[in-house]
């Protein structure tokens, strides 16, 4: 029997490039946990906004993040408060200087994370999964995906 390789990991160093891009030696494994605890938080707090992934680079007393967002509009709030707000909190939590890039997501019809989050929601809603499943495909080949694949798994009636 064959073992699966998984996607990301086969594409990483060809045409995918790591979320996190960041050294240590000894305090690895607690700088492992903070990254894994702040994206956790960054997805819970901005769930409505539509974050596709979240990239963190480090260096020196330096913490860089990148937020890939369908609606950046909700991350940035009115006049950058929510910006500022969160750039603080950071700042607080982990006594690193921070720097916070949001980046728009043009077609989040064709991000596949979007796409799965979109299905689960409706699921939750209590809308019939064979159709939530056709709607995303054909919302993906409309705004141009050259093919997907749509999976859903556990007791759907």
């Amino acid at each position: 029997m064959g073992q699966k390789v998984h996607p990301y990991g086969f594409r990483l160093g060809f045409n995918k490039t790591w979320r996190s891009r960041w050294y240590a030696d000894r305090d690895y494994a607690k700088l492992l946990h903070e990254d894994l605890a702040l994206k956790r938080e960054l997805k819970k707090r901005f769930a409505h906004a539509g974050v596709s992934k979240i990239e963190i680079e480090r260096a020196a007393n330096k913490l860089k993040l990148d937020i890939h967002t369908s609606r950046p509009g909700i991350i940035i709030g009115r006049k950058g408060t929510e910006v500022d707000k969160l750039k603080t909190e950071i700042q607080k939590r982990t006594n690193r200087d921070v720097f916070i890039n949001i980046q728009e997501i043009q077609k989040p019809e064709l991000d596949a994370q979007l796409i799965s989050e979109n299905v689960a929601l409706q699921l939750e809603k209590r809308v019939a999964f064979r159709r939530a499943m056709r709607k995303a495909v054909e919302a993906a080949l409309r705004f141009g995906a050259r093919g997907i694949k749509v999976r859903v798994g556990g007791r759907l009636n």
